[in-house]
């Protein structure tokens, strides 16, 4: 079961988009805020899985509850590593998935797709950016997809932040990322071509399971909480090129 907050300042928004997720089995709306202080105080009550966050709310916005919520939680996984040891031997695991299992999501939901609004909630944390004009069954959709670790961009956005790096410098750096591996920056430049775990396995002939292995590790290394992260990581260091083939 997928644990929801909605975050709006509309009630009749809320509503609609807590009506819209509880017709799904396998989505449970745990809590309703107006503002982002309010969301904050939910998320650390509730622990979600996935919070729904508008970007333009009183008191505290969006974006700066979304740094705030995400913060805590890392100091919390912080406190619960106790030694450098611990927390390599989490990933030399099998299954390095369960080192995010206790994070909070978050999607940004906003009637703009205004580039500042865009990189400001990507890096502030979030793992998914939507559309409030988003027909209803991308909504569900959404939150299955950011839930299971992958990250979301609506199209409209996604066009903007390759448009956005497309007007940078235009070379690539082979040697960009120096603490990735040779397969993981392979593995990289597959994630923001937007394929799956599965599609990436199917390419380079390995199990999903050493992908997902793969995507962990990448994550770790890059500091970032999602792909989409790890992908704005890729452009920023020149280690992708928009418009070349990736």
């Amino acid at each position: 079961m997928i644990r929801i907050v909605i975050a709006d300042d509309q009630a009749m928004v809320r509503a609609g988009f807590a009506a819209l997720l509880d017709a799904h089995p396998d989505i449970d709306v745990v809590g309703q805020a107006q503002d982002g202080v309010e969301c904050v105080g939910l998320v650390a009550e509730l622990k979600p899985d996935i919070v729904l966050m508008d970007v333009r709310m009183p008191e505290l916005d969006g974006i700066e509850a979304t740094r705030e919520i995400l913060s805590a939680r890392s100091r919390q996984a912080v406190r619960q590593t106790t030694t450098p040891q611990a927390s390599a031997s989490a990933l030399s695991t099998q299954d390095t998935s369960a080192i995010d299992e206790d994070v909070t999501r978050i999607i940004m939901l906003t009637t703009f797709d205004i580039d500042d609004y865009v990189f400001d909630a990507i890096r502030a944390g979030a793992s998914g950016f939507l559309l409030k004009d988003a027909p209803p069954s991308e909504l569900a959709e959404a939150v299955r997809v950011v839930a299971s670790g992958e990250g979301l961009l609506a199209p409209s956005v996604t066009r903007r932040v390759i448009e956005h790096f497309a007007a940078g410098p235009q070379t690539s750096n082979a040697a960009a990322l120096p603490d990735l591996t040779d397969r993981e920056r392979e593995i990289l430049v597959l994630v923001a071509r937007g394929e799956t775990n599965t599609e990436i396995a199917a390419s380079l002939f390995i199990a999903v399971q050493t992908v997902k292995t793969h995507v962990s590790r990448i994550l770790y290394k890059l500091d970032a909480r999602d792909r989409a992260q790890a992908v704005i990581a890729a452009y920023e260091s020149g280690l992708i090129v928009p418009g070349a083939q990736v």
